[in-house]
């Protein structure tokens, strides 16, 4: 027995009976282990014998944490949390194990909980200790959590002197003082420059916040009002969900709670077995995607100035029992950038996207989890070997490692006949504006803009997806009011409007996405970034459908607006329907106009009167575009989604305008047309056989571009299993292998290499 166990043990514990904290987690861990089953309950006797009592507890709390965040959220002034929802509240058993959830973002169901979990297994109970009345925050990655700016306030709830669970809210803030300003930057390499950090720290006693604490945490971020009223949401959500708990137990009894909070947990176990059994079919499912890292140009350390891709491979497995296997078996090294990621961000993000597919219920807690398995290998970019890492934007990839596992399940759902259950995939949710200096009302300030949250939704088996409507991580958010963002931003408004060609091509189109044209105004000292994919499509179409469209990135300069405006002469306004054919330009002069792939950057300066473009990405389409209907692509057209030039190079649609400046699609000669197109597609065409001898000859020879070459030795690596499935696929010579040496890349911090001899 160690000498805290022996200390912990000559005093009064907090856990039932007798027992300390980290003594139940340790039983629960084992006993679920066991037999299979949450706390090893083989039956459920509160819902088997008394349902409606069952079904009420359970509606009580789920209301009841959903009734906080409404209430909650309108404490707050941040528009991020106001507007567009961004929190989360979440009830845990003693032992940190989720029971129920609102909705919001609700990945932080398992964030939350590895931190309290983190708090049980480091003995928290005997120091700093856990008392009614404490109040304890997080936010560090490595501990439990996804990034940064997601700031977690954690509650115990006591009844009779025992622990009877927690109470945890998450919001994301607008910045958390990190190198650059923002919620989410890109200058940030390692977790030094990420920001303010707390590691699952007592905040408050007695339900009132440490002194020291208020001082400390309001110093060392930009936007201080909305921090403290961020906390003060999260406060009073979890402190709202602490009472509603104890007046179940006044009215249903302790013992009864404390069943039916383990009986809660096995029941969503069981009803996640049941959906993969029931919508799913047994068998492995690969798909893979990637995503661009240009930092060779950026502001940043000489060792992160690399141009590379993110790599993962993803492997679903189900089983004929249920049990729903996920193994990024092949994925590459973490690099020097923000947007590594962690397992809980993984194991616990994954549900965001399961609530909106395989489990659209509200029946979300930690059964699910104990259904499943996850293999995250050591070293890479989503289970990091170096305390070193950044994560303030780990969603640039997680958003996109998740889009081979909507078509993994979507190929399940067309396969069973659930055809309107298909989808395609989920944007890549970018661009973000950030920045920040000082503001229109003179306060150092900094903003995050999340217009992101409505981004375009992947197209289903039977209709197109929906126009600048969602985002994978919070599905109720929206794009948020203009007038709210411009109080919290000094940009004004110049446009808002759909962007044409963003959605993924297909019989059925991805979602649009939309761009608004933002113009500096009232600001000094003013910075800016971009942020989102650009060389390269991170989410793929379905079944001949088409990836979504990249990103780019315009800016403008030292311009002339200011007197255009005073001489009420036309300015830019609305979108940038075409860049090939630009029109800005026409309605300005300006020291400077970028326009280019690069969507990704460091710190800019911003005057007055410089122009910004926020682009928002589309949805990936379903099926071959030559099966679209005319009459789809010709409202298409209309409606501003599609440009006349891709109506007849895509989807061979055959075009002509009226008087009035309508599109018309002639549907006798698009099939003609469709029919030539479809003989030309089968004299390109190359036999696979063929093809997949070129290929080869090409991977022994090594003729890649250098990404490609690093992506995968970084790849080769970290595992040996990849490698030799890799060279046996493509019936490569035994001595071929891919290393990081031989590509001149800097290699700065590297540790893992199962090939390398020592």
């Amino acid at each position: 027995m160690t000498i805290t166990e022996k200390a912990l043990q000559n005093r009064n514990t907090i856990g039932w009976d007798g027992k300390t904290v980290k003594q139940m987690r340790k039983e629960i861990d084992e006993v679920s282990r066991a037999t299979g089953h949450y706390a090893g309950l083989r039956t459920l006797p509160l819902k088997e014998t008394d349902p409606i009592r069952y079904e009420k507890i359970f509606s009580k709390l789920r209301g009841g944490v959903v009734h906080a965040r409404e209430t909650a959220k309108r404490v707050a002034a941040s528009p991020i949390v106001e507007q567009e929802g961004e929190l989360c509240f979440t009830l845990y058993t003693p032992e940190g194990d989720s029971i129920v959830t609102s909705t919001g973002i609700i990945i932080h169901v398992g964030t939350m909980g590895a931190a309290i979990k983190y708090m049980i297994n480091n003995d928290y109970e005997e120091n700093p200790g856990i008392e009614d009345g404490d109040i304890f925050c997080n936010n560090d990655c490595q501990i439990g959590n996804v990034h940064p700016c997601d700031v977690h306030t954690i509650v115990p709830i006591f009844y009779g002197g025992e622990l009877i669970g927690w109470v945890g809210g998450v919001t994301h803030v607008i910045d958390v003082g990190a190198t650059a300003p923002g919620s989410m930057t890109v200058g940030p390499v390692t977790r030094y420059d990420d920001g303010y950090q707390v590691a699952c720290r007592k905040i408050g006693k007695n339900d009132t916040l440490f002194k020291d604490w208020l001082i400390e945490s309001q110093r060392s971020v930009r936007t201080t009002k909305y921090w403290l009223l961020d906390e003060r949401t999260r406060i009073a959500g979890c402190h709202m969900i602490r009472d509603l708990v104890l007046d179940i137990i006044k009215e249903e009894g302790v013992d009864t709670y404390k069943h039916f909070i383990r009986e809660v947990i096995e029941d969503g176990r069981r009803g996640f077995v049941n959906q993969v059994k029931t919508l799913l079919i047994p068998g492995k499912y690969r798909q893979v995607s990637f995503v661009d890292v240009p930092y060779k140009n950026l502001d940043v350390p000489p060792y992160a100035r690399v141009n590379t891709i993110m790599h993962a491979p993803t492997e679903m497995t189900v089983h004929k029992d249920g049990k729903f296997q996920i193994n990024f078996e092949g994925v590459n090294r973490w690099g020097w950038h923000s947007y590594n990621a962690t397992p809980v961000s993984i194991t616990s993000g994954i549900w965001v996207m399961m609530s909106q597919t395989l489990i659209p219920n509200d029946r979300v807690n930690d059964g699910a989890y104990f259904a499943s398995q996850f293999d995250l290998p050591y070293g890479s970019w989503l289970n990091p070997d170096d305390i070193r890492t950044a994560h303030s934007y780990a969603w640039h990839f997680l958003v996109s490692a998740w889009s081979p596992l909507w078509r993994a399940l979507s190929r399940n759902y067309f396969a069973r006949g659930y055809l309107e259950e298909v989808n395609a995939g989920n944007a890549n949710t970018s661009n973000w504006l950030q920045g920040g200096g000082y503001n229109q009302f003179n306060e150092n300030h900094a903003v995050n803009s999340f217009e992101s949250a409505a981004e375009g939704v992947g197209a289903s088996a039977v209709r197109d997806g929906i126009s600048h409507a969602a985002a994978i991580w919070n599905p109720e958010g929206d794009m948020g009011d203009m007038e709210i963002w411009e109080l919290a931003e000094p940009l004004l408004y110049l446009g808002r409007s759909i962007k044409p060609n963003t959605a993924g091509y297909g019989k059925y189109r991805g979602g649009s996405g939309y761009e608004t044209l933002r113009m500096v105004y009232g600001a000094k000292d003013w910075t800016m970034f971009f942020m989102g994919n650009g060389y390269m499509s991170s989410d793929c179409g379905l079944m001949g459908g088409y990836p979504a469209a990249s990103g780019y990135r315009f800016e403008a300069h030292g311009t002339n607006l200011k007197e255009r405006i005073e001489k009420r002469l036309p300015i830019p306004t609305g979108g940038d329907a075409d860049p090939d054919n630009p029109t800005y330009d026409q309605l300005m002069e300006a020291k400077e106009i970028i326009r280019d792939k690069q969507s990704i950057t460091t710190e800019t300066i911003f005057e007055n009167y410089d122009l910004y473009l926020n682009y928002l990405r589309g949805g990936p389409g379903f099926g071959d575009p030559l099966e679209r209907k005319p009459n789809m692509i010709q409202d298409d057209l209309n409606e501003g989604h599609l440009l006349p030039r891709y109506a007849e190079s895509v989807y061979g649609a055959v075009v002509s305008q009226n008087e009035k400046g309508k599109y018309i699609v002639d549907e006798k000669a698009t099939e003609k047309r469709r029919k030539q197109m479809r003989k030309e597609r089968l004299k390109r065409g190359v036999p696979v056989k063929e093809w997949m001898e070129q290929e080869r000859q090409k991977i022994i020879n090594k003729e890649a571009a250098v990404q490609v070459r690093h992506m995968y030795a970084s790849s080769f690596a970290l595992s040996e299993k990849f490698v030799n499935e890799f060279k046996e696929f493509w019936n490569l010579p035994k001595e071929w292998y891919l290393s990081e040496d031989e590509l001149g890349v800097p290699t700065f911090g590297a540790k893992i290499n199962h090939q390398k001899k020592s």
